[in-house]
């Protein structure tokens, strides 16, 4: 006979130490709040690009630019935040302005307002670290100098793993609507992208390597997003501008549960 059920918020409490920065990303930017995936294999593949990614962003900001840059890296993530923090809220309310049509809007709002506030605190997050990077110079021989380091250290891995976190969940907006993540990722990625190629700020890796690695990111994030939406739409009926809580949907909104649950 099979033992009882572990939840999983026990499951996720179980052995975590939050003394490690990438222990304590999970626990902020992947709450139990958020719903489970419904397709491992569209998960996997957003594992594959996220790795690939994140090893040819070290690569060029390693060996191209003579040496680690990680200040130039969390500048750049700054501005990511910021354009998050304009993005994500306007194409949500978007998507409000079309599902409105079709159904009220009160059932969503305490799933979108867990989503901003995780929008919020990992911007907070950036914003400290960066600050924190920035004025670590200017303790010089001050008794702070070694806590502020470690403090320092601690947040930079803090901001690494929770860029991973919600580069995957996307805070979380699978909870509102399961198609809101891949349109998300995909608005996103193409902004951060488009002012590289005006600007033709290529990294220094020349015009061929330079539009491959610029584009590289939105083509594929394009890619799966459409591959998952085409995934859910054909095996959940769920359609990115059907409302939440339409009857059938398999949307958190509708049946009030986790994914697969």
């Amino acid at each position: 006979m099979a033992g009882p059920r572990r939840s999983r918020t026990a499951d996720t409490a179980h052995g975590r130490n939050f003394l490690k920065a990438h222990h304590a990303a999970r626990a902020v930017f992947h709450p139990v709040w958020i719903p489970e995936p419904l397709d491992p294999a569209v998960e996997q593949l957003k594992r594959v690009r996220i790795a690939a990614g994140s090893v040819a962003a070290a690569g060029v900001y390693t060996f191209v630019e003579g040496g680690f840059a990680l200040k130039e890296m969390l500048e750049n993530l700054l501005i990511a935040s910021a354009v998050l923090l304009v993005v994500a809220p306007l194409t949500v309310g978007v998507m409000l302005w079309i599902w409105r049509r079709t159904g009220s809007l009160r059932p969503l709002r305490p799933a979108l307002l867990r989503a901003l506030g995780l929008l919020l605190t990992f911007v907070g997050s950036v914003v400290v670290t960066v600050l924190l990077l920035q004025n670590n110079g200017s303790l010089g021989g001050s008794l702070l100098i070694v806590p502020m380091g470690l403090l320092t250290l601690w947040m930079v891995w803090f901001v690494g793993a929770g860029a991973l976190r919600i580069t995957g969940n996307f805070f979380g907006t699978a909870a509102v609507h399961r198609c809101l993540p891949p349109l998300l990722a995909v608005v996103t990625s193409w902004l951060m992208a488009l002012p590289d190629l005006l600007t033709g700020d290529l990294h220094g890796l020349g015009l061929g390597l330079g539009v491959v690695f610029i584009l590289g990111a939105p083509v594929t994030v394009t890619a799966i997003a459409l591959y998952e939406m085409g995934r859910l739409k054909r095996g959940h009926g769920i359609r990115l501008t059907a409302h939440p809580t339409a009857p059938g949907s398999r949307n958190p909104s509708a049946t009030g549960r986790p994914y697969g649950r």
